[in-house]
């Protein structure tokens, strides 16, 4: 029993008009009680002046009763019931019972339908829809024209009958000549006889025909009894080549794996390289960022040093004017030295040689070519100290660049800022 067959049977029996209310619930459990109602119920509504027991209190009333029910509907309504299930009082006895309920409703459907046609028909009667009956209104004028004419016809015919008539009663009781007689039949026999010989060359060539269509029948069933035979001997055979081309395929197979693989690694190798590449690139971008830095460091520093230099310089050759003369004064005074970090401050360590006040031409030019040569060699010294810090400063930039990650392999190693001494 399904959910389908109780709820459809529970909505017949309220269209049908059972006057209980019907429960999807009430045949979980066997209840034999309200089965035998049912039944009771629908085979009056079938026979209404029916004789059945109505008593179920006993086992064998209940069977009674039951077999009582399968044969009226087997009998009266060609309906078979198991009677099992109907004894069972559960979802199979509403499965039963179904078989009944559909007929009684169908019955109720088609009678339903029927009324209303009839009061279709009935409200029709009334109703006229010109448009629908302009074909039929035009039918109708054609025959009424068509009848006045053959009126008109048969009045004329009628109106001759009276000359057909002696002409017709003549025509009968003159006697009949043999000799056309006998002619008109051998006419009408040769006639006969021509068609029947043309029916017969008919019936031969279909009698020549079907033995040319049985002959090419077999043929065909020849040639494919032939041809299957073949088939058959060609699935059977296995082919030369068969052998080397699995091999093959099985080669073909391994290869194709082995190309996965090595595809794959090398996919993720690249990815690895990349990823290699980028880290290098950041590293280096740090390390160009340091060593800018400490330029710009630096840098800050011999300036600070050079204007701290610039500054004992000029308090170291601010001598009072005296006696001497300005050339020689101008002459006497050492240049400027470039300022350097670890060389000797100018002005500091340069020698002049001879006194303030002037004296004889000869010793005022052997002061000025002692102060000259003190000065060039001053002038040397700071050369060799800027060189030096050059180097010092070579070597530190050489130790941070190799303490920072090289450049990606195949890369072009970006060029390191240019240093020149035109800075200051």
């Amino acid at each position: 029993m399904s959910f389908r067959d109780l709820k459809n049977f529970t909505e017949m029996m309220r269209a049908l008009g059972y006057p209980r209310l019907i429960s999807m619930e009430n045949f979980v459990t066997p209840n034999f009680t309200l089965v035998a109602e049912i039944l009771i119920w629908l085979v009056r509504r079938y026979e209404p002046h029916v004789d059945i027991p109505t008593d179920v209190d006993t086992e064998s009333d209940r069977i009674f009763f039951i077999k009582a029910v399968v044969q009226f509907m087997a009998t009266k309504a060609h309906i078979k019931l198991n009677t099992k299930h109907l004894y069972q009082a559960d979802g199979y006895a509403v499965k039963e019972m179904l078989k009944i309920t559909s007929v009684l409703y169908n019955a109720m459907k088609t009678k339903q339908m029927a009324l209303e046609d009839a009061v279709e028909e009935d409200s029709n009667k009334f109703k006229f829809d010109l448009g629908s009956r302009i074909s039929e209104l035009k039918a109708a004028r054609q025959l009424a024209s068509e009848i006045t004419s053959r009126g008109a016809s048969l009045y004329d015919l009628l109106g001759k009958e009276a000359e057909l008539r002696e002409m017709r009663t003549a025509a009968i009781a003159r006697p009949l000549e043999i000799n056309e007689t006998e002619k008109a039949l051998r006419a009408a026999i040769k006639e006969t006889l021509e068609i029947v010989e043309k029916i017969k060359e008919m019936l031969s060539n279909v009698v020549s025909d079907e033995t040319s269509l049985d002959a090419k029948i077999e043929k065909k069933k020849q040639d494919l009894e032939r041809h299957q035979k073949r088939l058959q001997t060609l699935q059977s055979v296995r082919p030369a080549f068969m052998d080397e081309y699995e091999k093959i395929e099985e080669e073909l197979q391994k290869q194709y794996e082995v190309f996965v693989e090595k595809f794959r690694n090398l996919t993720y190798l690249e990815s690895q390289l990349d990823e290699y590449h980028r880290l290098e690139q950041d590293r280096f971008e740090e390390a160009e960022n340091c060593l800018r830095i400490m330029q710009h460091k630096l840098r800050e520093e011999e300036r600070d040093l050079m204007k701290g230099s610039l500054k004992d310089s000029d308090s170291d050759l601010d001598v009072p004017e005296d006696e001497g003369s300005d050339s020689d004064l101008e002459e006497s005074r050492p240049s400027k030295p470039q300022p350097s970090r670890n060389a000797p401050m100018a002005g500091r360590g340069a020698r002049f040689i001879g006194n303030m006040q002037g004296d004889d031409s000869e010793e005022s030019d052997d002061s000025e070519i002692d102060a000259d040569e003190d000065n060039e060699e001053d002038e040397d010294e700071d050369e060799e100290g800027e060189e030096e810090e050059r180097r010092e400063e070579d070597d530190t930039l050489q130790v941070l660049l190799s303490k920072s990650n090289r450049p990606p392999r195949g890369g072009v190693r970006p060029a390191l800022p240019e240093e020149s001494d035109d800075d200051f």
